[in-house]
């Protein structure tokens, strides 16, 4: 892989969460539904989300932080599991808002959601590149 790639990837990444993190601040009640009703304070939830997307993409930008804040990621991407399992269980359809083929949510449950932690992971163990 050419050295112009694999900043590619690193920026993208860290852009991808910095946006994410943004977002949650911008657009709430996209994020709250989402949230399983057993975890108690969603607000705090979605803003503590934001927070750590916004912090973990910096930390990607920044050499000497990207090793620590890619596994940051994976450990916040096993955190959202449960936020994917429930948005299957209500069939992929929040009530005026989010609704797709429950296919869709498997997807991302299983394929887009691993290749995120594998991309993470990617990147941990591939620090040293300057981007």
């Amino acid at each position: 892989m050419k050295i112009w790639q694999k900043k590619a990837l690193i920026h993208g990444m860290a852009y991808f969460y910095l946006a994410a993190g943004v977002n949650h601040f911008i657009a709430p009640d996209f994020y709250l539904p989402l949230i399983p009703p057993f975890f108690s304070q969603p607000e705090l939830i979605n803003t503590l989300a934001g927070i750590a997307e916004i912090l973990l993409g910096l930390g990607i930008l920044y050499f000497p932080t990207r090793k620590r804040a890619s596994l940051g990621v994976v450990i916040l991407l096993v955190a959202f599991i449960p936020s994917h399992v429930y948005f299957i269980q209500i069939g992929s359809c929040l009530e005026g808002g989010l609704c797709v083929p429950e296919l869709v949510g498997w997807l991302r449950l299983l394929i887009i959601h691993p290749v995120l932690i594998f991309w993470s992971f990617w990147i941990w163990k591939n620090p040293r590149i300057y981007a």
